[in-house]
């Protein structure tokens, strides 16, 4: 991946080479299920009826699962046999439908709790999944997750603030915005002067916290998922670094991860 996340739910490496081989399978069928499902909600040009029509078709599909009835598509059969296989719960899936809805009809947040729930929704779920699949999901185990999760999606907006605003998606909290007198004129023009470097900044600082309460995740977790999680950190911990060496410049600074940075996660997650 060139960045943190690729994608706002991709917040784990996927099927990646430290999993243990018989992890694979169902984490890449976790990833096909919320690409999928995030595409139905980005991608192309339908219009928002028929992209909400796509997502509750999938939230059917788990409902047949529920029921223990056939799926109508086929490899969701492969799914119900995971959920099956590792107890997964399907509400978890159910939560990333709902937060990819929630994309289609909700482009604004009054304020950060708005915004920490969106990311319950649309990240913290793959972490739990995740966890269960390592049986690893203590109860303290998933609140180190949920942290970080939530922590890499917010990384994960103000990396693409650009980007989201050609989506007409605004994720900072509006009362924040307000409170540090920025407009989304400013953000349309890309405008990176006046409060917008101590706005980020803010971001940054609060989005690291959230994410080093997590930290004592890549501990907990043995072997190579625990490196992999404590990867998975140190890559988010970069991205903020990057933010603030531009001083919140994301329009014309994008940050991405590069070869470099990948040794210097490598070496923070050894030592």
């Amino acid at each position: 991946m060139s960045d943190i996340s690729v994608d706002h739910y991709e917040n784990f490496p996927v099927a990646s080479a430290l999993l243990p081989a018989r992890l694979r399978r169902p984490i890449a069928l976790i990833y096909r299920f919320a690409r999928e499902s995030d595409d139905f909600a980005d991608e192309g040009d339908l219009p928002d009826a028929e992209r909400l029509a796509l997502l509750a078709g999938f939230s059917r599909e788990l409902e047949r699962i529920e029921r223990g009835e056939a799926p109508g598509i086929p490899w969701f059969a492969d799914l119900a046999q995971i959920i099956r296989e590792h107890q997964l719960p399907t509400g978890l899936f159910h939560d990333l439908l709902s937060a990819f809805a929630q994309d289609v009809t909700q482009k604004r947040y009054a304020d950060y709790a708005q915004v920490l729930d969106y990311c319950r929704r649309s990240a913290n779920p793959i972490g739990r999944l995740l966890l269960i699949l390592y049986r690893a999901d203590t109860p303290q185990n998933l609140q180190y997750s949920d942290a970080i999760c939530s922590s890499l999606q917010l990384i994960n907006f103000w990396q693409d603030v650009a980007i989201d605003w050609q989506k007409n998606r605004v994720y900072f909290p509006l009362d924040e915005m307000q409170a540090h007198g920025i407009s989304e004129t400013q953000i349309a023009s890309g405008d990176s002067g006046g409060a917008w470097p101590a706005f980020m900044d803010f971001q940054v600082r609060r989005s690291r916290e959230l994410l080093y309460s997590g930290k004592p995740l890549g501990r907990a977790l043995k072997g190579r998922i625990g490196l992999e999680m404590r990867m998975v950190i140190a890559g988010g911990d970069r991205i903020l670094e990057k933010i603030s060496a531009v001083r919140g410049d994301v329009f014309r600074h994008r940050p991405v991860l590069k070869k470099p940075d990948w040794l210097l996660m490598l070496a923070r997650s050894l030592f």
